[in-house]
């Protein structure tokens, strides 16, 4: 079943400004040259541009992040300066976005001073390359990946990330709300934001204006931090089970056994789904806690349904071989 969601979409670039302003502590950025700060980053890889420097440009991706790791360095520093220029000068005949040397390298004012004329802000960072390209991969990569958003609301229950939907005034937010009370954190209510992440990880989040608002209908907007305090929210969390709630129906299709385990379908993931029949008096706070325990029992290799048809096998087969005498087994002394 594929989840009907908000439209889906990638990021088709983001500035080297805004690189900058999110990684500058983080990447320990020292800016070299102060210039080209709207220019453009297209796709989430990085590039070495040794080839390039070497002359041959048949694969240069241009079009990424420059990383000047030491052999870059080490071999720009083997020729005399005239070289190194000619060399540097065969990257600028492509329109590159930046340059970032790691391991705290020096580059010499000549060449700085080309990147300069030609607009290519210049960056430092003492991390080591291999470091240095972990840390920013996965910010291109939360920045360029598939996206999308849902309405519904989200809570880590034990650890586990729940995503409540169905239609509007159900109760989402009200269930979200007790799941609170009882010692949970909400992710977000309202507006879910999903960045699918590798291959099969979808990450859930709030926007940057509700974060964590809820709106109660009868009641208002609250705070959920300010009124439940720090330890009642966290800003983002893996979506593990997606709990579908729905108006109780007593020919609806609702799973009695669990043995034939939902799943659906969000951004081609494929995330397990616990459709949910409500009606008054049904306390669906403590059975969306158990939906929670029961994904773990699961992880962790136990899975009741399938255990409980084991049994009920095992006794069929007793019997059809004739083992079917009354077997009653009392606790010693235990008559009441």
């Amino acid at each position: 079943m594929a989840l009907n969601i908000g439209k889906e979409y990638r990021k088709q670039h983001i500035t080297i400004g805004f690189l900058v302003e999110k990684n500058k502590n983080r990447l320990k950025l020292e800016t070299l040259v102060n210039v080209g700060m709207d220019n453009r980053v297209k796709e989430k890889s990085i590039h070495r541009p040794g080839l390039a420097l070497a002359g041959y440009v048949g694969l240069f991706t241009y079009d990424r992040v420059q990383i000047f790791g030491n052999t870059e360095m080490l071999y720009l520093k083997s020729m005399p300066l005239e070289k190194r220029i000619e060399a540097f000068n065969t990257l600028f005949k492509f329109e590159i976005p930046c340059i970032v040397i790691t391991n705290n390298n020096d580059m010499d004012k000549e060449l700085l001073k080309i990147a300069e004329d030609h607009n290519v802000p210049v960056f430092r960072s003492p991390f080591e390359t291999t470091k240095f390209v972990y840390l920013l991969s996965d910010f291109l990569d939360d920045q360029f990946s598939q996206q999308s958003t849902i309405h519904g609301s989200f809570v880590d229950v034990y650890g586990i990330g729940l995503l409540f939907i169905g239609r509007s005034g159900i109760g989402k937010s009200e269930i979200a709300l007790d799941l609170i009370e009882r010692g949970h954190r909400l992710v977000s209510d309202d507006v879910v934001k999903i960045t699918r992440k590798g291959e099969n990880i979808l990450i859930g989040t709030g926007t940057d204006l509700v974060k964590h608002f809820m709106e109660i209908r009868g009641l208002g907007l609250i705070d959920v931090q300010s009124i439940f305090g720090v330890r009642s929210i966290r800003f983002q969390k893996r979506i593990e089970v997606v709990v579908e709630l729905l108006e109780w129906d007593s020919n609806g299709n609702f799973t009695r056994t669990g043995l034939d385990e939902e799943k659906i379908n969000i951004l081609d993931v494929e995330i397990p789904h616990v459709k949910l029949p409500i009606h008054p008096g049904k306390n669906v706070t403590v059975i969306s806690e158990v939906i929670a325990l029961n994904y773990l029992t699961k992880h962790y290799g136990y899975d009741a349904a399938q255990e409980f048809s084991k049994k009920l096998e095992k006794v069929i087969q007793s019997k059809s071989k004739g083992g079917g005498k009354r077997n009653i087994d009392y606790f010693e002394h235990d008559f009441e």
